[in-house]
């Protein structure tokens, strides 16, 4: 029997604090490191990155696009930088925001949630806006294989609020019934028993989707850092939460320390402390 993930990411946050290291070897970082723009100096970039991780932080979240524009290379790479992460015991999520049709679906929850294969891992993003029933074969994987599913519903980046708050004819807004749809799919997964928690939301630090304080899920928070918000938005966000298992994302503002290991590491133990 696998553990849950909800347990597992608790486990993380109450041994080292919510923050969620991420690894993005975009070409800007890639070239601030003073390396090449290929898999292998991505591969580094995360590898080193993982390293400075170990024991300053619990989670780290990979950025699937800056590895699947290598291509093949690049998920080469992926599979490696995914087993070094796992290895050390950090919770791995994959940022792939995955979703499409069921059929689709199927295929997308193989290759990221089963346990045979390289690229597994303990979580992954989707997006539900194909039908949130769509995602049935995601959320039965990964409660089976005993994984977690963050699907976006508050996301940090402007863009993408009109659709997000769009209110349905019942007056209820977009994000507001997606919280709502993945509580009762939750509640579905775990039959007779109780709720398995798997399911869990991407909502940015600096949002307050109404439906928050009743979600039972795991959180990934994006909007920390490079991206304007702080432990102070963190805190209000916390606040309109029944619970505090979130993942707290950090890209740019850590790997903008490198390439120094040093200075990566030290910059990940002072966000760790600001953030518990």
């Amino acid at each position: 029997m696998h553990d849950g993930f909800f347990q597992r990411l608790s486990s993380a946050v109450g041994s080292h604090g919510p923050l969620c290291v991420g690894l993005d070897p975009s070409a800007k970082l890639l070239s601030a490191w003073g390396l090449t723009d290929d898999a292998t100096s991505a591969e580094r970039l995360a590898r080193t990155t993982i390293a400075a991780a170990q024991g300053a932080a619990g989670i780290v979240k990979v950025q699937v696009a800056f590895f699947e524009r290598h291509g093949a290379a690049g998920y080469a790479s992926l599979e490696r930088v995914i087993a070094d992460a796992r290895a050390v015991g950090l919770v791995v999520i994959a940022d792939a925001k995955r979703g499409d049709i069921r059929s689709t679906n199927e295929g997308y929850a193989d290759a990221w949630l089963s346990d045979h294969s390289p690229l597994a891992v303990d979580a992954l993003t989707v997006s539900c806006y194909l039908g949130i029933d769509a995602m049935t074969p995601v959320f039965e994987l990964a409660h089976a294989s005993g994984r977690g599913v963050f699907a976006v519903a508050a996301s940090s980046n402007d863009e993408g609020r009109d659709l997000q708050t769009a209110r349905q004819a019942s007056g209820v807004t977009v994000e507001s019934e997606l919280l709502r749809a993945l509580g009762v799919a939750d509640e579905r997964l775990g039959g007779a028993g109780a709720p398995p928690r798997c399911l869990g939301a991407v909502v940015g630090a600096q949002r307050r989707p109404d439906g928050l304080s009743a979600f039972d899920g795991p959180v990934l928070v994006p909007g920390i850092g490079a991206q304007g918000s702080g432990p102070a938005e963190l805190g209000e966000l916390l606040g309109a939460m029944s619970h505090r298992v979130v993942a707290v994302n950090v890209s740019r503002a850590i790997l903008g320390a490198g390439p120094s290991p040093d200075a990566v590491r030290a910059t990940i133990s002072r966000l760790a402390s600001e953030l518990r």
